[in-house]
């Protein structure tokens, strides 16, 4: 994996760059759709690439762990071939679904102990383990085994959570330098950042997981109930420790105005269930601000669902119909809603990448953010 930084916004952190991996190229800033179990909800791999024009997607280690497994992965040759993606992976190490898990799992200094929420047979992820499975679904970018602390807890508890998180991160390196990938190509493993909203753990992470030396950097812990300035706060806090020629990736976030903001701070790489799943419930968000299209306002708009996007699910439907496929419960209209928001969140992310290479970040920033968050 290589990363280039091409340009830094004047008045701004906010940069431009291009991430090599061996399944192609991904240009920065940049939005990862959410494909859990191998599969992103309600959208074809052919839609992906031709209608919300992704460059990475994300899968999820904890899940693809426990289904289908990692038998039926090494069969398949890994994630890629299993599941038709030709591009970019990249994986959770797994660490925030284990953790949410709290009345089924038990914490160690060797690894966490947990039941599966499928059927309550009882696992154990290591650092090891963690990298193992991932070097089964062969993923273009690996995460360090880490623990996803609760938004709310105390300094102490963070001090010591961000303490074993920064010793697994050290046996994840490890064990990646002591393997190989499976499939033939390079993988690449990133540290996470952790430490709630308590700006000192927050800056000890960063600056330790930096001495361990990582490939890029990952912040973790955030967008799990904390008001957003304080995510802010914290992301400005750690952008101002990791290095600057490498990738930023701000986990599980967010809002499209998260986006912008997190971009101005200096973040590169996001990912977040908020487009499919709020799109599965009705809501789209467009070029002109926010649709709820369940509302009876659009029973009788034959407008197209976002002219500015000039994209597949856009251009060939209208509010009218769409109202129409949630009211009569068809999946097309999760289809439609689905496939809009991913490709606005890509759109919105090409957009501030113009902006950056422009240097025009700051006045494009004012202008967007008014207009895409109003409800309509």
């Amino acid at each position: 994996m290589q990363f280039t930084l091409h340009h830094t916004s004047t008045n701004s952190r906010a940069r431009a760059g291009t991430l090599v991996t061996d399944h192609g190229e991904i240009e920065t800033p940049i939005f990862m759709p959410v494909g859990t179990v191998a599969s992103v909800k309600a959208v074809w791999p052919k839609e992906l690439v031709e209608d919300i024009q992704a460059q990475i997607i994300l899968g999820n280690t904890y899940h693809l762990y426990l289904r289908p497994g990692m038998d039926i992965m090494k069969a398949a040759g890994g994630l890629h071939h299993f599941m038709g993606w030709n591009g970019p992976i990249l994986t959770d190490s797994g660490g925030y679904q284990v953790f949410s898990l709290s009345d089924r799992r038990k914490l160690t200094e060797e690894g966490a102990e947990f039941k599966s929420h499928l059927d309550g047979s009882l696992h154990m992820f290591t650092p090891e383990s963690v990298i193992d499975i991932q070097r089964a679904i062969g993923a273009d970018i690996m995460m360090v085994f880490d623990e996803c602390p609760p938004g709310d807890a105390t300094r102490e508890y963070a001090r010591n959570s961000n303490e074993l998180t920064l010793r697994w991160a050290q046996r994840c390196k490890n064990h990646m330098a002591e393997t190989s990938p499976l499939y033939g190509q390079d993988q690449a493993l990133f540290g996470i950042v952790q430490g709630v909203v308590y700006p000192e753990i927050r800056k000890e992470s960063a600056e330790r997981l930096v001495e361990i030396g990582f490939p890029g950097y990952a912040i973790g812990g955030l967008s799990v109930g904390e008001p957003a300035e304080e995510m802010y706060a914290m992301v400005d806090v750690v952008t101002d420790i990791l290095p600057t020629d490498q990738p930023r990736y701000l986990m599980g976030v967010g809002t499209p105005a998260n986006l912008i903001e997190n971009i101005d701070r200096g973040i590169d790489m996001f990912d977040c269930v908020m487009p499919t799943r709020n799109g599965r419930n009705g809501m789209l968000f467009t070029t002109d601000g926010i649709i709820n299209i369940k509302n009876a306002k659009w029973k009788n708009d034959f407008g197209m669902i976002d002219e500015g996007l000039g994209i597949y699910a856009s251009s060939a439907f209208t509010k009218a119909y769409v109202r129409h496929l949630f009211q009569a419960n068809e999946i097309l209209g999760l289809q439609i809603a689905s496939v809009q928001n991913l490709a606005f969140y890509l759109w919105l992310m090409r957009e501030a990448r113009k902006a950056i290479l422009e240097d025009r970040f700051p006045s494009w920033k004012d202008d967007i953010l008014p207009r895409i968050s109003r409800r309509l």
